[in-house]
């Protein structure tokens, strides 16, 4: 409350509201239209207020209001004030938005265990309204999916294929190694080249897929050529068959961690280095995110 000469001051907090209108437009009339209330109205109340308080605040002429002194040093505070009051009524209406809705994420199997699965956990136990579709694609898949409107965000793996309205933003590094099943126990502490790598049966993801994509030009940059005697549509299919002893093949080092230590799997180790790879958020640019979305995108990008 004003305090003028050890006085408390008793003002209707509306005036305040009414005053900042006022003096942010310099205009009655104005005012009134951003209040919808009455000109006369609009007068009473700031008349009041100068009484109020004391002193004058503004002057009027025929071309609109000037503050005076005081009245510029009332409004200093006044608009900080209001200010904080707007942003605190936009983040519970943001909280309010967040109590339901739908986001939709395509993703491949290597970000969904190595990025997106610890991160929706948390997203829903921050936003337990929200309903999660995700859908389990291949990343040309995704990335297409994103293309075509059907996904409010991918993530995947790189090689993503983005397009230049498509912005990838990295979110973890990850290594593939070598393994093998039961059978192929025998190679542990050995060192095979690739060119000796292709005397051995070999499994691979399907080559429509980036990651066959990111194989071949491995190989490739080594002046070899990937023919893989089985094709997966992705790492769920892939696991089991390395288990099953139809072949060696490439994998995450966190999908291979628990398989590894129950020796349902073998490391063999490769004399060239393997790449490093990133999972990645994808988004469509040219597509404005629901609020929902541009949480749970914020979410993803924070480091753990």
């Amino acid at each position: 409350m004003p305090n003028r000469g050890g006085i408390v001051i008793t003002v209707n907090y509306e005036y305040y509201r009414i005053f900042y209108f006022v003096a942010k437009y310099k205009s009655f009339t104005q005012a009134s239209k951003a209040l919808m209330s009455s000109q006369p109205n609009i007068t009473r109340c700031m008349n009041n207020l100068e009484e109020e308080l004391g002193c004058r605040l503004m002057i009027r002429s025929n071309r609109g209001i000037t503050l005076t002194a005081e009245g510029e040093k009332l409004f200093s505070h006044v608009a900080l004030a209001y200010e904080q009051l707007q942003m605190g009524e936009a983040e519970l209406a943001s909280d309010k938005g967040l109590q339901n809705g739908t986001v939709s994420i395509g993703a491949n199997e290597t970000a969904l265990q190595g990025v997106l699965l610890p991160k929706l956990s948390r997203f829903h136990q921050a936003y337990p309204g929200f309903h999660i579709h995700i859908s389990n694609y291949s990343t040309p898949q995704a990335v297409k999916s994103l293309e075509d409107g059907n996904l409010d965000l991918a993530v995947v793996t790189t090689p993503t294929g983005a397009k230049r309205h498509l912005a990838e933003i990295p979110l973890k590094p990850f290594r593939e190694i070598l393994v093998g099943g039961p059978k192929f126990a025998y190679l542990v502490g050995k060192q095979l080249s690739l060119q000796e790598l292709l005397n051995y049966p070999m499994v691979s993801m399907a080559a429509e897929t980036k990651t066959f994509e990111f194989y071949s030009s491995f190989f490739q940059e080594h002046g070899l050529t990937l023919h893989p005697d089985i094709e997966a549509a992705n790492t769920v299919q892939l696991l089991p068959m390395i288990k099953g002893n139809m072949g060696l093949g490439f994998l995450p080092e966190e999908i291979a961690a628990d398989a590894l230590a129950r020796r349902e799997i073998y490391r063999i180790f490769l004399a060239e280095t393997i790449p490093e790879r990133f999972i990645c958020l994808v988004k469509d640019t040219r597509q404005p995110l629901s609020l929902a979305a541009k949480t749970l995108e914020q979410i993803l990008r924070r480091p753990d």
